[in-house]
């Protein structure tokens, strides 16, 4: 009886998919019950995040490996055996190609942040990003390839023939090549990153909200998105208010009428600046008297704010304040006017 299952195909089939499949339960099981009670006792999360990125990859794998030498067993048409085992090879390729980029992804990850949290006391997520472009696009190359030569397909060929191709395209797509080029060069930099406020010198100002290997996206403070080509961004003037540090200057100009107390005015915005939102006190406040205008005699106001996501509130405020304390104390704001004498 055992002879009679043991030389039938179907059944030998059968089985092994059902020992794979068997396997396969005891190392889900051993993944996430197991293991993680080791990985934990660890300082780094480097094993942690390797475990949860590679579990289901793998599981896969072994499904598909499984699926493969049962299929072996069973006595059908030479052909048919051959479409299906093809078949089965490139989506194991596929997932092992997948699982390849999670281990490499995760490693870069990891090892960046823990680098860039020592060594610079940041991390730069743009050029995190721009890697995980680069490693994404490599990855499904060599999948492709590999899945052609798996088939039977000659790469030799097609890789030189890309070679060719190659710099063709690179001269039909100069400006698309500047662009990448350019936001390299800016990442590596590091002259602008995820979150800043900049300024560009077309008057365009706003948030980083995302840089590709194309362009960057820039949030305008009227909440609109700019586009910007990264070539055309790497060759402009750009004011970044979050370097070298967030802490920025605020400055706020106002005028009173000829004739008011120069030291009361000051002494008067010196106390309300103190309470402006954002402040950062010990770098110090300054009033100055720097013109007598045709209407009015015109001061300015200094300050630094904690960040520059701070500055249009406390701009407001310093405003807010400055009018409110110079009408209490009945110190006037001209404001421009002309008087027209008519002779008869």
């Amino acid at each position: 009886m055992l002879e009679q299952y043991i030389e039938n195909s179907y059944l030998r089939a059968v089985a092994i998919f059902l020992i794979v499949f068997l396997v396969i339960r005891i190392w889900m099981f051993t993944l996430a019950k197991v293991v993680p009670v080791f990985t934990r006792k660890t300082k780094s999360d480097l094993d942690d995040e390797l475990l949860k990125k590679t579990s289901m990859p793998l599981t896969l794998l072994a499904l598909l490996a499984g699926v493969r030498f049962a299929i072996r067993e069973i006595h059908i048409e030479e052909s048919f055996v051959g479409i299906v085992e093809g078949t089965l090879l490139t989506l194991m390729i596929l997932v092992g190609a997948l699982l390849f980029y999670y281990v490499v992804d995760t490693l870069i990850t990891v090892g960046y942040r823990d680098f860039g949290k020592r060594v610079r006391g940041k991390v730069n997520e743009s050029l995190l990003q721009f890697f995980h472009s680069i490693l994404k696009i490599a990855v499904i190359f060599a999948a492709f390839l590999i899945i052609l030569a798996s088939w039977g397909i000659e790469i030799g060929p097609l890789l030189a023939g890309l070679g060719v191709a190659g710099i063709a395209v690179a001269f039909a797509l100069q400006s698309t090549l500047a662009n990448v080029f350019g936001g390299i060069s800016m990442l590596l930099d590091r002259s602008i990153n995820v979150g800043d406020m900049v300024n560009l010198d077309d008057g365009t100002k706003g948030y980083i909200m995302k840089i590709n290997l194309r362009s960057t996206k820039i949030r305008t403070f009227d909440d609109e998105l700019v586009i910007v080509p990264n070539g055309k961004l790497s060759e402009s003037n750009i004011k970044n208010l979050a370097l070298p540090t967030p802490l920025t200057r605020v400055v706020v100009p106002f005028g009173v009428a000829y004739g008011s107390d120069i030291s009361k005015v000051k002494s008067l915005v010196m106390k309300e600046m103190d309470k402006v939102v954002g402040l950062v006190a010990d770098k110090g406040i300054t009033v100055r008297f720097l013109e007598m205008a045709d209407s009015s005699l015109n001061f300015k106001v200094y300050f630094y704010v904690d960040t520059f996501d701070n500055i249009i509130d406390a701009i407001d405020d310093a405003n807010t304040r400055i009018y409110n304390t110079l009408n209490k104390a009945g110190i006037s704001i001209p404001f421009p006017q002309m008087d027209v004498h008519l002779k008869k």
